[in-house]
């Protein structure tokens, strides 16, 4: 007997819900063959593709429910998400006011109107809007959050590193327990602090510049450092131990967290530290040399096209190892993939890795990629640990970032203060690598002329 349209909608549900989206996005196609005019089926399927990073399909189903039914504010509501996924922020900013006139009571439509603002580069009119949103709103976590990211992007630290303070009340961090207080602002001297890691290894990397300011206020310092990162930050620039943990009779006066040392800095000065001074073991500077010995006369090019497959934000700041292919036809030029993750195994399906030389899949940790990344004449990477590294290095890094980067790198120019070694490239267009990429071949070109 064949299924009924009502059965096959709460299954298609029913299956979405669970989390098989496959399955259900297979179910929702058969109902709209026969149901084609069901906005409300058009709407989850947008959302379910959403979810699976497939977010043109999504675009159009959620356009199409919309057009079903315009009136409706929670499909407006997600068509709006969905616009400012792939960058269409002014399209966004203009459901969310919609929305807004017929649902004032939905505060997230005003944090996402500012976070659209911040994604088209205008961090003034930002800031502005957040403010006054805050004045109407003044608990509102998610409100404060964009505020700080809008205050980072304008380069206002001081105040930036302060409004992010947040972040511990967003909901997406874990919060600490531990059995001393949090530092305070109270006198250090003779005091020992614990300085405590947090989110990813890129962002360790960046703010451990900063552990000086604290040593300057007279506390021995201790880092926690996680076990990918321990090596590369032995002996690390005021800090008096590093590990991935402290011996049951440290005594401990206080802690704080990594970023917080970035709002000490700035309230004494807007000069941005000298990126951290990173230490490259021996074996791992042996191993990089064994790796390039087979090529002594070429450019050699180190690339990573992927950070963390986990962090939410990976599938628009990342690309494909086949668009670093085409840089392999520039005469004298030997690329060298540095990337360690799940995203290998289409590398090396596809024959890629006989192209692009592996050095990544067995190393133990970033102290390898950095001794590797030493032994190259050029990083190519994309937005992820690797950039913070390879800036940190010193050595000649082109960051290759999508229209809506990190507040680091700013919407505009080809430098950061933060990585003087360092060029950026832009995403042209949203969720398409191919000019930026072509800019990248036309300029590798030159560069690998200009070296001969």
């Amino acid at each position: 007997m064949e299924e009924t349209l009502r059965d096959l909608r709460a299954r298609a549900i029913q299956l979405q819900q669970a989390g098989k989206l496959d399955e259900a996005s297979l179910c929702y196609a058969r109902y709209l063959a026969r149901a084609p005019r069901d906005a409300g089926v058009w709407s989850n399927l947008g959302v379910l593709h959403r979810v699976a990073g497939r977010h043109a399909l999504s675009l159009r189903a959620q356009r199409r429910a919309v057009a079903l039914a315009p009136e409706e504010v929670g499909f407006r509501n997600n068509l709006a998400n969905i616009l400012s996924d792939v960058g269409e922020y002014d399209a966004s900013i203009s459901e969310r006011r919609w929305a807004l006139e017929r649902d004032p009571t939905n505060l997230n439509h005003k944090a996402m109107i500012g976070r659209c603002y911040r994604g088209l580069g205008q961090y003034k009119t930002a800031i502005d809007y957040l403010e006054q949103a805050i004045a109407d709103h003044p608990n509102d976590v998610e409100l404060k959050m964009q505020l700080a990211f809008a205050q980072l992007g304008q380069g206002d630290y001081a105040t930036a590193f302060e409004t992010y303070k947040i972040r511990w009340q967003a909901g997406e961090l874990k919060q600490r327990s531990l059995p001393f207080p949090e530092w305070s602002g109270e006198a250090l001297d003779g005091k020992t602090v614990l300085v405590l890691p947090e989110q990813g290894f890129g962002d360790a990397v960046l703010f451990a510049r900063f552990i000086p300011t604290l040593k300057k206020l007279g506390a021995t310092v201790h880092c926690l450092v996680e076990r990918p990162l321990a090596a590369l930050f032995e002996g690390l620039e005021g800090a008096d131990h590093v590990g991935q943990g402290v011996s049951a009779d440290t005594k401990i006066d206080c802690w704080l967290n990594m970023m917080d040392l970035a709002a000490l800095h700035f309230k004494e000065t807007s000069a941005i530290p000298s990126p951290t001074v990173l230490n490259v073991p021996q074996d791992s500077a042996d191993r990089a040399q064994r790796i390039v010995d087979p090529f002594p006369d070429v450019l050699k090019v180190g690339v990573i096209w992927t950070g963390s497959v986990t962090y939410k934000g990976n599938a628009f700041r990342s690309f494909s190892h086949t668009d670093f292919l085409p840089l392999t036809d520039i005469a004298g030029v030997q690329l060298f993939s540095l990337y360690k993750g799940p995203m290998l195994a289409p590398y090396f399906e596809d024959g890629s890795s006989a192209l692009i030389v592996d050095t990544g899949s067995d190393e133990r940790g970033f102290a390898d990629t950095a001794a590797t990344m030493r032994a190259m004449d050029l990083v190519i990477t994309s937005d992820t640990a690797t950039a913070h590294i390879a800036g940190s290095l010193g050595i000649p890094t082109w960051t290759v970032l999508h229209w809506d980067p990190f507040w680091v790198w700013t919407h505009q120019g080809e430098t950061t203060p933060w990585y003087p070694n360092m060029k950026l490239f832009r995403q042209k267009t949203p969720l398409n690598w191919t000019d930026v990429m072509a800019e990248i071949r036309d300029a590798l070109t030159f560069y690998s002329k200009d070296k001969k």
